[in-house]
Order: structure tokens, then sequence, then C-alpha cells
């Protein structure tokens, strides 16, 4: 074989190896049950920088395959500015496919946001700083970690005591556990929140705040997320303590999430479309 065909093969082999890698990391690894509730997660997404695009692209295509009809956001929203045109540039623009395909955002507030946008109609906070809400077998409670007072506890306890669904999921800014170097375990918000948790059944917790992707070992039976990568990254941050079942601090991400009777499967994503984590809850009978 002369040099130029030499050349010529391994620049073949090079686009198909690629071409191979791109099908294989975009590959989804949930169900896909047709009745099942589809949803994402993300947080700490509005930098309006070009990477936050990047992640907002993979949500569209990996849409394609698996046709989620909402999205929770998990806080810190939208960074720096707050006025009109950072939302549109934050969150319109880069999720536009997204709100194009009639995906309902339902967000939770961080520290960088604003308390003034939980009036913004497409981020469907009814105007609340905290809220609840039904989708099929499944109960959504999205709170304030920001300010945890009485009020918000007496309306937590109450909602959670009263709510019918089989699975309960709250989600909201600060994590109750994280290994993130940066911030970590949000202790004082913990003792506060965990007892009504644990009294009253929650199932599953979505948490941002550390701009890493942690799945946290079972905490007194709830299953601890945290997504706070989706447009911010603190690379190399998480520290991996004897709590953590899985993370990944190296690009951005954010999760896939299916619910079909008694699972709960999920999929982590990256910016590149690479899965970073997966797997399979199943929620115990009551």
């Amino acid at each position: 074989m002369g040099r130029k065909s030499a050349t010529r093969f391994l620049t073949i082999c090079f686009f198909v190896t690629a071409a191979l890698w791109c099908v294989t990391a975009q590959e989804l690894t949930l169900p896909n049950a047709p009745t099942s509730l589809k949803f994402m997660a993300m947080g700490d997404s509005g930098s309006g920088d070009r990477e936050q695009f990047d992640v907002a692209n993979q949500m569209a295509r990996f849409r394609a395959k698996f046709p989620f009809d909402m999205a929770i956001m998990l806080g810190d929203n939208i960074y720096g500015g707050q006025g009109a045109s950072d939302l549109d540039k934050k969150f319109a623009q880069p999720y536009k496919a997204l709100l194009d395909a009639g995906v309902t955002f339902y967000a939770s507030l961080g520290n960088h946001d604003d308390p003034v946008n939980r009036l913004y109609p497409l981020w469907n906070m009814g105007g609340q700083m905290y809220y609840t809400y039904a989708k099929k077998n499944v109960r959504f409670f999205a709170l304030d970690s920001n300010k945890v007072d009485q009020k918000q506890l007496a309306w937590l306890e109450s909602a959670l005591k009263s709510a019918q669904e089989d699975w309960k999921i709250c989600y909201f800014h600060a994590p109750l556990y994280s290994d993130g170097g940066t911030h970590g375990s949000a202790i004082d918000i913990r003792v506060v929140f965990e007892p009504l948790f644990v009294t009253y059944g929650v199932n599953v917790v979505f948490a941002g705040h550390d701009h890493i992707y942690e799945r946290i070992t079972p905490q007194k039976g709830i299953y601890h997320f945290v997504e706070g990568a989706s447009g911010q990254l603190r690379k190399g941050d998480a520290k991996r303590s004897a709590m953590n079942a899985k993370s990944f601090d190296q690009d951005m991400s954010f999760m896939l999430v299916e619910i079909d009777g008694n699972q709960m499967s999920f999929q982590t994503i990256s910016r590149t479309g690479a899965t970073v984590d997966s797997g399979t809850i199943q929620r115990p009978a009551r």
C-alpha cells in the first residue's frame, strides 16, 4: 500500500470510528415505555455561553428519541443580569427548540436568581416561591431553599401529608447531601427538610448549587441527586466521600428521568452526548 493510499485509509478509519463513537455516545439507555412519565432535570444553567447552548442542543437531540414534555429546574437559572433581555438570552434562546416542541419548564429558584422571576411565565411557578403539582402517579414539590421559614415548612407538611400519588419528588437548589468541594451538604436545610421527607415518604430529591453531577447513596431511604452542571462547571470539584455512589465533574451535564409504575430510570448525559451515569430505582410498596 502506497503512502497516499495508507493516509487515505487511516483518514477513512478515523471518521468511521468517530461516527461510531458519536452513535454510541448518544445512545438512549432508558426503557422509553409508551405510557411512562418522562422528564428532564437541569440545574445552574443560565450562563448564556456557548457551552450552555451545547448542552441545550444535546437536550433537543435526546428529546427526539425520548419525548419528554416537562423539565424541572434546580435553581440558579439565570446568572448575572436578571432582566427581560437576560431571560431571553439565557433561557428562551438556548431552549427554543424545546419550548417550540411544547416542553414545560417548572423552576425552583437559587441564590443567584432574582425572586421577581417567579413571575416569569416560561418558568411556570405561578408567582410562588414554592409550589406543588402532579403528573400521572408522581407528585412534585418545588421548594425554596433560600429562605426556609415556618410558613414554608407548614405548607410542605400539609402538602406532603395530603398527597395521594405513588411517588413524591422534591427539588430545590441547595443539596441536603453533596460531595462538592465548593459548597457541599447544606446541613442547616437538611435538619428542617429531611424529617418531613422521611415522615411523609419522599422518594427522590433533586438539587443543584454545586457545579457537578452526583448520585448519593440512599440516605434514610431517600435517593438524592445533585445536578448543578447544566450551564456551569467546577472541574475536579467532586471530593467523593463514602456517600458518593457516582459523580462526574469533567463536563456539563443534564438528566433524563422516566417513571413507569414503581420503577424510576435515569440517564445523565454530558455536553458531548456521552452517558456518564444511568440506573434504575425501585419504589418500595407502602
